[in-house]
């Protein structure tokens, strides 16, 4: 099974298990077991979807693991101020989080004295699916697009593109009553996306 569906299998599993609202709402009343329950259920996917953005030269020095846990970490100590709206909105929230702090690495390492090691011209064999369809210039571009979105239309496009989710899980995650509908919601968002970009290369 490739990466994808890897990460599709763990996302699917944790939508079937006890809403993410419930545990944080346990979480803010300081059950530890609700902490344990959100790191392992988000863990498995961030942790594929954070190697995959991960530039190659920069593995060496930064460890995926630790940055996936320092995001769930930090996400946890500011649940108070976290109001999810749907299943879908806390796995937008912490790759919001991670993002940042994979920015902050790559500031870090680009900071650091070049190695002789280093081929930057090498190809990077792990790019995203995402990535490799659009490159890493477009990819800048829409990131910078998609957090002009809606909070709907983030979480759609990240929870069917980026997490690779099925129409049926997005559904649920954004409480859909149809597979058919949250495939509606992701293709508007989709399109709205592209205008973005359209407007940015203008």
């Amino acid at each position: 099974m490739n990466d994808t569906g890897r990460s599709t299998d763990a996302a699917a599993q944790a939508l079937d298990l006890e809403s993410t609202a419930s545990l944080l709402a346990r979480v803010r009343s300081g059950e530890p077991q609700a902490r344990e329950r959100l790191v392992v259920r988000y863990l498995d996917v961030l942790q594929r979807w954070a190697h995959r953005r991960l530039p190659v030269r920069t593995r060496d020095f930064v460890d995926t693991d630790d940055l996936v846990q320092d995001t769930l970490l930090r996400a946890l100590d500011k649940v108070e101020s976290f109001e999810p709206r749907r299943e879908g909105a806390f796995l937008a929230y912490l790759r919001r989080i991670l993002v940042n702090q994979i920015r902050d690495q790559i500031r870090r390492f680009a900071r650091r004295p070049a190695h002789e090691e280093v081929v930057d011209k090498m190809a990077d064999a792990s790019l995203s699916p995402l990535e490799t369809a659009i490159g890493r210039e477009a990819f800048a571009s829409y990131n910078a697009a998609l957090m002009k979105l809606t909070e709907e239309e983030q979480e759609a496009v990240i929870l069917r593109i980026e997490m690779g989710l099925t129409h049926q899980q997005v559904a649920e995650a954004l409480e859909k009553p149809t597979s058919d509908s949250a495939r509606m919601c992701v293709a508007r968002a989709l399109i709205r996306l592209a205008e973005i970009m359209d407007e940015g290369q203008g």
